[in-house]
C-alpha cells in the first residue's frame, strides 16, 4: 500500500472550530452578507494607543531587526514577572520566564515539555477548543470531566477524584473559563488546588481571562492561593484578552526554571523567538496602567449584560450569567428536534452544530456549537463585539428561534 501522504499525528487534529466558524463568517461578510459574528473571542476595540506607539518606536530601531533570545527580549521576560506578581501575587523569575507566539504556542509547549506518551490530563469541560488537540500532540491522553449549567460550569473535587487513574499527571484549570465564563471562587480554587497537590499532579493553569470578571467576584490564581502545589505548576497567559492584541501573537509561560529551559529548547527549533515588534508592544502593555482594561471592562459588562437577558427571553434557552471572560455558554437541548422553517423546507437539528449551521444559513447569525467544547446542546456566543452587532445578532436569533414548534 502507498504511505499516507499526510501522518495520523496530524490528520487526527480537529480544525479550530471558533477560527473556524470565524473564518466562515468574515468570507460571508466580505461577499456582501450582513452576517452577525458571535464566534471568535476577540475584543472589538482597538489596541491602546500607547501600545501601538510603543511598536512604531521599536519598528525604527535596528537593534529589532535581528535575531533576539529565542526566550522572549530578557526586559519583556522581566516585565512579566514583575506583572505577574503584581496581579496574582505569584513570585516569579525572568528566567521562569518564555515567551511564545500567542497564548496557543505556550499551551503546546507546556504540553509537549510535560507529557510523556500516554500521561493524561484531567481536563474540567467545557473546554477551550485547543486544549484537548494540544494534548494529544503531545501524546498525552486528555479526560474530561464535564460540569454542566446545573453547577454553574464548575467541576467539583468529588469529580476530579473520579478521573484520577494511575495515568493522570497534570490537571488543566482555567478561570475565568473559556467557553462558559465561569469563575471559581477562592474556596472552590484552594479546594482543587490542594486535592491537585495531594494527589501529586502538575496543575497548568490558563489565566488569560483574569483582569475580566464581573460584579465583584475576584479573581483567584491557583499558583497562589496554593503554595503546596510548589515547582508543579505552570501559568499561562498573554496580552490578546486583556489588552485588545488578538493579532499581536505574544503569549508567554511561566513555570519551574528546569520546565521553562526545556520549553526553550522546543522553541528554539520550532518558531525561534516572538518578533520583536510586538514583543516591545506587548511590554509597553504589561507594564503600563490598566486604564484602557478597565474601559474595555466597563463596555463588556454591558453586553454581558444585553446578550444574557436577550439569550433567556427565547423559549428553549438557558444561558447562566457568565462572572468572568466574554463568552455566555447557553443551553439549547431543549431546542434539539424541534422544527424551524427554512429556505429548504423545515428542518429539525438533533444536536447544536447542526441548529449552529441552520442559524448561520437563515438568518446571517455565527455562532459556535458546544460540539467545539465537550458534549452537543449548548452555544457559545461571545460578546466582545459591538453593542449594534450585539443587539441585531441576538434580535434575529429571538426571530428565528421563537418559530421552533
Amino acid at each position: 500500500m502507498p504511505a499516507a501522504r499526510i501522518s495520523q499525528r496530524i490528520s487526527a487534529i480537529a480544525e479550530s472550530a471558533t477560527l473556524a466558524v470565524d473564518a466562515k463568517a468574515k468570507a460571508l461578510k466580505a461577499a456582501g452578507r450582513p452576517v452577525i459574528g458571535f464566534g471568535a473571542g476577540e475584543p472589538d476595540f482597538p489596541t491602546p494607543d500607547y501600545i501601538v506607539q510603543a511598536a512604531i518606536e521599536a519598528a525604527g530601531q535596528p537593534k529589532f531587526h535581528r535575531y533576539s533570545p529565542a526566550g522572549g527580549l530578557p526586559e519583556l521576560k522581566q516585565a512579566i514577572a514583575a506583572k505577574t506578581f503584581r496581579d496574582s501575587g505569584y513570585r516569579a523569575e525572568a528566567s521562569q520566564v518564555l515567551v511564545t507566539n500567542g497564548g496557543k504556542q505556550a499551551v503546546y509547549n507546556t504540553f509537549a515539555t510535560l507529557l510523556d506518551p500516554g500521561d493524561e490530563v484531567i481536563v474540567p469541560t467545557p473546554f477551550w477548543t485547543t486544549y484537548p488537540e494540544a494534548i494529544r500532540l503531545a501524546g498525552g491522553v486528555p479526560v474530561e470531566v464535564f460540569a454542566g449549567p446545573e453547577q454553574e460550569y464548575l467541576v467539583t473535587v468529588e469529580q476530579l477524584e473520579s478521573a484520577l487513574t494511575d495515568r493522570s499527571k497534570i490537571l488543566l484549570f482555567v478561570s475565568p473559563s473559556n467557553p462558559t465564563g465561569a469563575v471559581y471562587s477562592p474556596e472552590q480554587v484552594r479546594e482543587i488546588g490542594q486535592w491537585a497537590a495531594s494527589k501529586g499532579l502538575w496543575v497548568v493553569t490558563d489565566e488569560i481571562y483574569e483582569h475580566l470578571t464581573y460584579d465583584g467576584v475576584p479573581f483567584t490564581s491557583i499558583a497562589t492561593a496554593v503554595p503546596e502545589l510548589g515547582d508543579k505548576v505552570v501559568i499561562l497567559n498573554g496580552v490578546a484578552k486583556t489588552y485588545a492584541m488578538t493579532g499581536w501573537r505574544v503569549g508567554w509561560m511561566i513555570g519551574p526554571a528546569d520546565v521553562i529551559k526545556a520549553a526553550t529548547n522546543l522553541q528554539s527549533h520550532a518558531t525561534s523567538n516572538v518578533s520583536n515588534i510586538p514583543q516591545m508592544a506587548a511590554l509597553a502593555a504589561v507594564s503600563g496602567p490598566l486604564t484602557a482594561v478597565d474601559k474595555m471592562k466597563l463596555a463588556f459588562d454591558r453586553r454581558r449584560k444585553a446578550i444574557v437577558a436577550g439569550l433567556n427571553a427565547i423559549e428553549g434557552v438557558e444561558c447562566p450569567t457568565p462572572k468572568g471572560a466574554f463568552y455566555v455558554y447557553a443551553d439549547v437541548r431543549a431546542l434539539l428536534g424541534k422544527e424551524f422553517p427554512s429556505a429548504n423546507g423545515p428542518v429539525r437539528p438533533s444536536t447544536s452544530a447542526e441548529l449552529a449551521t441552520l442559524i448561520l444559513d437563515e438568518v446571517e447569525v455565527a455562532v459556535v456549537p458546544g460540539e467545539a467544547f465537550g458534549p452537543s446542546g449548548y452555544l457559545r456566543l461571545s460578546y466582545a463585539l459591538g453593542d449594534e452587532d450585539l443587539a441585531t445578532g441576538v434580535a434575529r436569533l429571538q426571530d428565528f428561534l421563537g418559530k421552533a414548534q
